[in-house]
């Protein structure tokens, strides 16, 4: 059983929020993507897994270029995202109202809002402190070593959207350029259009859109 404060309610949160919980044969719950993202990466790391979880069910597609929007065709499942969905990707796919890029996305209210609530839950978990802002030395610890147990794949086969999800929340820019490279660079997660999470902006946990703590776990491999 691993300690309290080390993020049990919040990166080790179980599964994503909303999915099938039930079959009671885990002892281990599944990382949490957005919580994971949050932790390793700030805010834009965070929202950067959620519209790549719309990418995936169909929902968002990449716009003019360095911008995202609401996909025209329907998507297969979940359009608009289902109730079912983590809050902060309910809350990107509604602040895609019109298109965005990613700065402008993470100043919409529904996104601050829904980041800000992830934040306080992380915070009431022991996962992040509030003063000064940024996560614990339990919950660094933590994440240095589900990065060790979960390294960078090779590619997509085999891998659930929940793999994908949690590569991208645990590895940034270097997973999502391998697992998503085309709408990576289209909607400006990456490259000269964005800089993901690539620790290039100021950190900035109460902005909503700041980079990445680095501390030897937290910076993404091969970026920059």
């Amino acid at each position: 059983m691993r300690p309290a404060g080390t993020g049990a309610a919040g990166l080790m949160a179980g599964v994503e929020r909303g999915a099938a919980m039930g079959d009671g044969m885990s002892e281990e719950p599944e990382p949490d993507p957005y919580a994971v993202a949050l932790v390793r990466g700030g805010p834009r790391a965070a929202v950067t897994v959620a519209v790549l979880a719309l990418r995936l069910r169909g929902a968002v597609e990449a716009g003019r270029p360095g911008t995202m929007r609401t996909a025209r065709a329907p998507a297969p499942t979940g359009h608009p995202p289902e109730r079912s969905a983590h809050p902060l990707e309910r809350a990107v796919h509604a602040s895609l109202y019109r298109p965005a890029g990613m700065g402008e996305l993470l100043r919409r209210t529904r996104v601050r809002q829904a980041l800000a609530q992830l934040r306080t839950e992380l915070s009431e978990a022991g996962t992040l402190r509030t003063f000064p802002p940024g996560p614990t030395l339990a919950a660094r610890r933590l994440l240095r070593r589900t990065r060790a147990e979960r390294p960078l794949p090779t590619g997509r086969e085999g891998l659930s959207r929940h793999d994908v999800l949690l590569a991208v929340a645990l590895h940034g820019a270097a997973a999502l350029t391998l697992l998503e490279p085309r709408f990576a660079v289209d909607a400006g997660l990456v490259g000269r259009g964005g800089t993901a999470d690539k620790g290039l902006l100021p950190h900035s946990w109460g902005g909503g859109c700041g980079g990445g703590y680095t501390d030897g776990g937290g910076s993404d491999p091969g970026s920059g």
